[in-house]
């Protein structure tokens, strides 16, 4: 029971390691890559095209330095071509292994789309590059991880609000239907006004007091549902979400504890091997007897 349990964690720690260095030109580019310095230079690159793309939006702007704007875009679009061609190159068949290269991959792949004729609608996907931020940036990493890690218990969450909604849209719609067609007079007419409530946009002036002064007792059934979802269920999914994050901090944690020893037992080694140089070196210079 337990090696079948220790065996997918195994397999997502070797996924996670980063390869060895290759020997020649590769290692050199690979140790480039996995340079600190380029991956802060990448980030910087990313909120600099951030910036770009939402000048660009501007008229005024862009009859200023519109052709400059456009220039330093393909340059940024250029580095990035080639950050994932060099990847491809460097790790091969390691490169899909990782979920954030192909992230980074299909972002690319979409921004190296042509925008002109019937795809013109593109141009506007080019900001998609701005979400290499999540890749580029550890703690952005691990929050998504969370909410992927998430998604089982919010699937089971999402099932027990639409069954609420189902059951509720179906006794507005009966009882509410009739006066007020507009918000009750169908199944989906009752769920949009019941996710507008849910909300609580607009819930009070906007839906619930005009039906009341037709129907005075109609409080008994808003304010349960009110109490249901927006004080209930919806809370389950923070709930949820916090608690794949501390799986996931904790998960990290494990991880790093073996780091964390070994370079204690390093330096402790270190340590002694400077102490007995010491001594050693005392020994030499005292005089003999």
């Amino acid at each position: 029971m337990d090696k079948g349990m220790q065996k997918p964690d195994t397999e997502q720690t070797e996924l996670r390691q980063i390869p060895p260095l290759q020997p020649g030109p590769l290692g050199r580019v690979q140790a480039l890559l996995e340079s600190a310095r380029f991956q802060n230079a990448i980030i910087v690159l990313i909120m600099v095209n951030a910036i770009t793309l939402g000048l660009e939006t501007s008229p005024a702007v862009m009859a200023v330095i519109g052709p400059q704007l456009l220039v330093f875009d393909k340059i940024v679009l250029g580095v990035f071509a080639l950050e994932i061609f060099a990847k491809l190159i460097v790790y091969r068949s390691r490169f899909h292994r990782d979920p954030w290269n192909l992230f980074d991959f299909a972002v690319v792949s979409i921004a190296l789309m042509p925008a002109t004729g019937p795809l013109s609608v593109l141009r506007a996907l080019r900001i998609l590059r701005v979400l290499r931020l999540v890749s580029a940036v550890p703690s952005m990493r691990r929050v998504v991880m969370a909410l992927l890690a998430s998604i089982p218990g919010i699937s089971s969450i999402v099932g027990l609000l639409l069954l609420v909604f189902y059951v509720f849209a179906v006794m507005a719609t009966k009882l509410f239907g009739a006066a007020f067609p507009e918000f009750f007079g169908s199944i989906g007419a009752s769920f949009y006004s019941l996710f507008q409530i849910m909300t609580l946009e607009s819930w009070s002036m906007g839906i619930v007091r005009p039906v009341m002064e037709v129907f005075p007792l109609a409080w008994l059934y808003f304010v349960p549902f009110i109490l249901v979802t927006s004080f209930t269920v919806l809370n389950l999914f923070i709930g949820i979400v916090v608690d794949a994050m501390q799986r996931q901090h904790a998960a990290e944690d494990a991880e790093n504890a073996p780091e964390a020893a070994s370079a204690d037992a390093q330096g402790e080694i270190l340590a002694e091997l400077r102490a007995l140089r010491q001594e050693v070196a005392q020994l030499r210079q005292s005089p003999r007897a």
